[in-house]
């Protein structure tokens, strides 16, 4: 304290003044706060008190600033900076309390305040001038409470990382020069907006886990000032979720020729660079793809990866279906060598179109059939001919072509006679073969049973009478013969000499052609008769006989007529041999048959002599005899049947009957096209084969569960559902069977990768964690596990025993197998941990002066981060990680030690010391009993 005296020359002022100065703890001021620390642009109480002796008056008071030794100080209240801002709300007696509003940091100095007070004397002091004045008639006591308040003005401003991950835990530090006077309560912005109001004097907002939600500009203030701190960005980075692929142009059906945009959408910080894939195969980059001049062969799925550093993210599969018309035309026969009518043909129509193609088909410009295949079976003669096939869609048309030539023996044979009427001997003759076949049949005429020429017209020039008889043609190619009916050429002369003969001398066999001549010399021709027995059987001097029968047998004459009279030739036999004819094949029972009933065969024929009897099965031999006996018949007998009537003369086959015969479905058998590994996105053919006639319906199973009716069951992009058991069911009236089961086992890469940690709640250290990775897949995928982007196990399970906090981190695992690989999501392990390695340091490290700012720092490693006290011997002094003194004082000296607690567990520091020093203080001042003044430093 200065204490300023004006004397008067009264010895009785003296003696006053003298026991005033040894009791001057009636002289002072005194302040609440020797350090204040303000918040820029708000209001401060100086909070002050000030005593002096009884008989004293105050005369007036001030406070001024920074006040110098031998200087009159200047009153604030005069100042034109103070003098709006200061307002002194104390009085005239003990109470000298100050605000001083809308501080700056211009306000930083050394506040005091300054009373004078005086008291009238009637004693003189003419000799004692004061070095603080000039002796007067009265006496002026000025007092200055120093050291007095030192303000320190600080702004705020808040401490953040500049970028972060997601997930982290952040904290934010709502920092100041020094530490705030006043109780202080923190006040947080994001993006200007009130985050949330803290009342605990904490400086620090911690965001556990951040979000990207997170991210903005953060401010803080002080509950109660208007001030906020400039504004820092806090950037939440994180890897790419929820990639999305739209199709941008065009949004409806998908034509080939036009052009194609694909547009990927995600969401990453930082922004996500973009790949196109196509099935596996990458195809392009950027968030937009195009395809100008799109194409069949564009078709498939697509999708896109969005990756940043952080991790990255497949959009999920859109497919293109790209239309285009009908192409790749053809037409195909089976079988492809020659046809021969009765055959089965058909006939397939491939087209490469999509949409699908509807399948028409035509033969010239009749419309026949719809469908890929075209089935003629039995084919004849009239199905020759220019087929095509028409594919159509929605986009266009095509057709294609081919020829059916059926080859077939001769048929519609027949002989036709140049001219009319009478054939006189000396005329000439011609005959004509027309014949039905394919190719073109050779052919030859016969005479009776002789050849007598081959070609399509036989002439006979000059005829005699040796040309009488009867003549037919045979057709014959590769696939068969056939003879024309006879033709009989009678050539008419006078009677003369009748005889009768026979133009076959030896055995007459049935078949042949018999002419019976009855020769007569005689002009005009003579009118003959013939008679079998006594029975006119005919006339004319040929009585021929074609293809002669057994009912033909018997005595024949021939009677020569004319004008002049008649005459009959000499009788001769005709005892005809004939080859078996009207051979037939009977069925007992002539029902249904089926599988183990008895049937029995029955051959009659009619021959002369008798037959011998054979029976075939196809071409094969099965016995011999008129009856042929199947007991106990099976599907093996099905087929056609017929019999063999033989002699020395000819043989004939009947007509083949068929043995139909029904039984219930067998040999049930089911087949896998293609018949090796089957992968996810295959086309895959089952086909059920099956023995049974009628033939069986088809019906297929998954499990219990019928999921098709047909033969044939197609699954085109096969995927990982359909693995199974498959089956199929064939059934008639007669029964039903199933198949064996057969298994489609399809193959596919990872998929549906996640991570789970159990215990699922709050992790402590020394726990057990265990980390299971669960992946869909086939076959069964490998696991690896990474903790970042280092692998640190294997297998489905990654366990932990003892967790410790070195463990906390990202993990993920990665499922592989020959398919492919894929990653799962992330997952944080947050290992809790009670506080340890707390230790305190100082700042500045060296000697501390009085009047230095210090800074007093707690580290301490814990999870969650723990509240930090400050303590001074055994007293809490602060609760932040920062302990800031500004202008620290002799006061402060001690031992210093900071406590860190969360909920887990405490723990404190080494205790520190900090020993301020700082120069001599207290001056008094004195008057010896000789007068003389003298000045005290302690």
């Amino acid at each position: 304290m200065v204490m300023s005296v004006r004397m008067a020359p009264d010895l009785p002022l003296i003696v006053f003044l003298l026991i005033h100065s040894a009791s001057s703890a009636d002289w002072g001021v005194s302040y609440n706060h020797s350090q204040i620390c303000a918040l820029k642009n708000s209001s401060v109480m100086m909070n002050c008190m000030y005593t002096y002796p009884t008989g004293y008056q105050i005369r007036n008071v001030s406070w001024t600033k920074n006040p110098v030794k031998g200087v009159e100080p200047p009153d604030l209240s005069e100042d034109p900076e103070y003098s709006q801002r200061l307002q002194y709300l104390g009085d005239k007696q003990q109470n000298c309390t100050i605000r001083l509003s809308h501080v700056t940091q211009k306000d930083e100095n050394e506040f005091c305040f300054r009373f004078i007070a005086d008291k009238h004397n009637s004693f003189n002091f003419m000799n004692i001038k004061n070095w603080f004045g000039a002796s007067k008639s009265t006496t002026d006591v000025t007092w200055i409470g120093t050291p007095g308040v030192t303000l320190t003005v600080t702004d705020l401003q808040v401490e953040s990382p500049e970028r972060v991950t997601e997930g982290d835990s952040v904290c934010l530090t709502c920092k100041s020069t020094c530490a705030l006077t006043d109780g202080a309560t923190f006040i947080w912005y994001r993006n200007s907006q009130p985050l949330t109001e803290r009342r605990d004097r904490n400086n620090q907002l911690l965001l556990q886990s951040v979000r990207r939600e997170d991210a903005g500009r953060y401010s803080c203030a002080l509950h109660g000032h208007t001030y906020i701190s400039p504004a820092v960005h806090l950037n939440v980075t994180y890897p790419p979720k929820e990639a999305l692929v739209v199709v941008v142009s065009p949004s409806g059906e998908i034509v080939e020729g036009n052009s194609m945009t694909l547009s990927c959408s995600s969401d990453s910080n930082p922004p996500a660079e973009i790949s196109w894939f196509k099935g596996g195969t990458t195809v392009g980059s950027g968030r937009i793809y195009s395809i100008l001049n799109i194409s069949s062969d564009h078709s498939g799925e697509y999708k896109c990866k969005s990756s940043n550093e952080h991790g990255n993210k497949y959009s999920d599969a859109v497919t293109l279906n790209v239309m285009y018309p009908p192409r790749s035309f053809s037409v195909s026969i089976s079988p492809s060598g020659e046809i021969v009518e009765g055959d089965s043909v058909t006939l397939n129509c491939s087209s490469d179109s999509n949409p699908p193609a509807e399948i028409s088909w035509f033969k010239g410009r009749t419309f026949v059939a719809s469908g890929r295949i075209y089935r003629i079976s039995k084919i004849r003669s009239d199905h020759s001919g220019e087929y095509k096939c028409k594919s159509s869609n929605e986009l266009g048309k095509k057709y294609s072509a081919v020829n059916l030539n059926v080859e077939y023996p001769p048929k519609n044979v027949s002989v036709s006679l140049n001219g009319s009427g009478k054939i006189v001997e000396g005329d000439s003759v011609t005959l004509i073969c027309s014949s039905d076949s394919n190719p073109p049949a050779e052919i030859s005429w016969f005479k009776g049973g002789t050849f007598v020429g081959s070609g399509r017209i036989y002439s006979i020039s000059k005829i005699k009478s040796d040309h009488s008889g009867v003549y037919k043609c045979k057709s014959i190619n590769e696939h068969g013969e056939k003879h024309s009916n006879a033709v009989t050429l009678n050539v008419m002369y006078p009677p003369r000499s009748i005889s009768m003969s026979i133009s076959s001398s030896g055995e007459i066999v049935e078949g042949d052609s018999v002419t019976l001549s009855c020769s007569s010399d005689s002009n005009p021709p003579a009118e003959i008769s013939w008679f079998k027995g006594s029975k006119f059987v005919g006339s004319g001097r040929i009585y021929s006989i074609s293809k002669i029968s057994s009912d033909h047998s018997g005595q024949y004459k021939c009677k020569s007529i004319n004008e002049h009279g008649n005459k009959y030739s000499d009788a001769v036999t005709l005892n005809v041999i004939y080859p078996p004819k009207s051979v037939l094949v009977s069925i007992s029972p002539c029902g249904e048959i089926k599988e183990g009933d008895s049937v029995t065969l029955n051959c009659s024929s009619d021959s002369n002599p008798p037959a011998e009897i054979s029976w075939f099965k196809g071409g094969t031999f099965l016995g011999s005899g008129r009856i042929y006996i199947i007991s106990k018949i099976s599907s093996d007998h099905s087929g056609e049947y017929k019999c063999k009537s033989r002699y020395k003369h000819g043989e004939k086959y009947s007509d083949a009957v068929t043995l139909n015969i029904m039984y219930a479905p067998k040999n049930i058998s089911v087949s896998i096209s293609p018949s090796g590994e089957i992968k996810e996105g295959d086309s895959v053919t089952l086909s059920c084969s099956s023995d049974s006639n009628p033939p069986a319906e088809i019906s297929w199973f998954k499990g219990g569960m019928i999921v098709r009716s047909a033969r044939i069951y197609s699954i085109s992009k096969i995927s990982s559902d359909h693995s199974g058991e498959y089956k199929c069911k064939s059934r008639n009236k007669h029964g039903e069977k199933y198949s064996d089961a057969v298994t489609l086992n399809v193959t596919y890469p990872p998929k549906r990768v996640s991570v789970s940690i159990s215990p699922s709640g709050e992790i402590k250290e020394g726990n057990s964690v265990t980390l299971s990775c669960s992946s869909d897949s086939n076959p069964p995928a490998e696991i690896s596990w990474f903790k970042g982007g280092m692998i640190v196990g294997s297998g489905r399970i990654y366990s932990i025993s003892k967790i410790s906090s070195g463990h906390s981190g990202e993990y993920k695992c990665k499922s592989s197998n020959k398919h492919g690989d894929k990653y799962a999501d992330a997952v944080t392990l947050h290992v809790m941990y009670a506080p340890k390695n707390i230790s305190v340091s100082i700042s500045p490290s060296g000697e501390i002066k009085e009047g230095d700012s210090v800074t007093l720092s707690c580290s301490s490693d814990s999870n969650p981060p723990a509240e930090i006290s400050w303590f001074k011997g055994g007293m809490i002094v602060r609760s932040a990680r920062i302990y800031s003194i500004s202008k620290i004082s002799s006061d402060h000296s001690g031992e210093y030690k900071c406590k860190s607690r969360n909920k887990h567990g405490e723990k404190y520091s080494d205790a520190v010391t900090l020993n301020v020093t700082y120069p001599p203080k207290r001056v008094s001042v004195s008057i010896s009993p000789s007068g003389e003044i003298k000045e005290e430093i302690q």
